[in-house]
């Protein structure tokens, strides 16, 4: 093994790592919650717990393609932007996180076989900047943001449920 390669191996297990830590600090938000209270608004935002874990698993399944097949990939299914905030009539916390896990395995396992210096032009869009094109690299930064970013959403809707505070 070169030395490239052991640092590469050694960057994509931190990067691994910190996201499966991140992903824990979600999951720790609904620890003891019932469908209803995953499901409640309980805050004038639209987010509930429910809804944020079923989006990070939609989010990180939308970035996997990407990795792999760029852009055009990435936009292959349609996504309902309000609905996968929310909990639907028939889903459960527990079906929800099933799916958050089963993706999180999957997406650390495409990643492990991908070079993180792979690129693709990012889609257009008015969050992206025009033209830029993003690494496997940038894209595991961005995933490990987005759902860092989303696991400090959840612990103050969870606190504004039951007074719990799962991160302080």
């Amino acid at each position: 093994m070169t030395s490239t390669d052991q640092h590469r191996s050694g960057e994509l297990a931190d990067l691994l790592s910190t996201l499966q830590r991140h992903r824990g600090f979600l999951r720790q938000t609904v620890t003891g919650l019932d469908d209803e209270q995953a499901a409640r608004r309980s805050t004038v935002s639209e987010l509930c717990l429910g809804g944020l874990i079923k989006h990070v698993a939609s989010m990180e399944l939308r970035w996997a393609r990407f990795m792999v097949g760029g852009a055009v990939a990435m936009r292959s299914e349609p996504v309902d932007w309000v609905a996968q905030f929310r909990m639907q009539e028939g889903e459960t916390l527990a079906g929800l996180l099933d799916e958050f896990d089963r993706v999180a395995g999957e997406f650390d396992a495409l990643v492990a076989t991908l070079d993180l210096d792979t690129a693709h032009p990012l889609p257009e869009a008015p969050w992206f900047e025009p033209g830029a094109t993003w690494t496997v690299r940038r894209v595991l930064l961005h995933v490990l943001a987005e759902i860092a970013q989303h696991a400090g959403h959840a612990d103050i809707l969870r606190e504004s449920i039951d007074g719990a505070k799962t991160m302080g």
